[in-house]
C-alpha cells in the first residue's frame, strides 16, 4: 500500500487530527477524522439506505467529516481519479 498525503484539517492543534490520503494502487480515499456520537449512529441507522438492512455492519463505522475538509476531500478525490489514469 502507497499512501499519498492529501491534508489535515488546517483548524487543528497537534492532536487529533482530521486527515485525508489517497492509497495510489487502489484509488480508495483513506480517511481519519472524529467517531461519530451515539445520536449521529442512531440517525445514520434509522436513514438506512433503500433495500438495504438497518444498522452498521461490525466491518464498518459512521466518522464525522468536518465541513472544513471539505477542500482536501476534493483534492482527495481529484489524486484518487488521476492514480487511475
Amino acid at each position: 500500500m502507497v499512501l499519498q498525503f492529501i491534508g489535515i484539517d488546517p483548524d487543528t492543534g497537534k492532536n487529533g487530527s482530521p486527515t485525508a490520503w489517497v492509497d495510489l494502487e487502489t484509488a480508495d480515499i483513506v480517511l481519519q477524522s472524529y467517531t461519530a456520537d451515539d445520536e449521529t449512529r442512531i440517525q445514520c441507522v434509522e436513514n438506512t439506505a433503500p433495500g438495504h438492512t438497518k444498522g452498521i455492519p461490525a466491518h464498518e463505522t459512521v466518522i464525522r467529516i468536518p465541513a472544513r475538509l471539505v477542500p482536501l476531500l476534493r483534492e482527495a478525490c481529484d489524486a484518487a481519479e488521476r492514480s487511475q489514469l
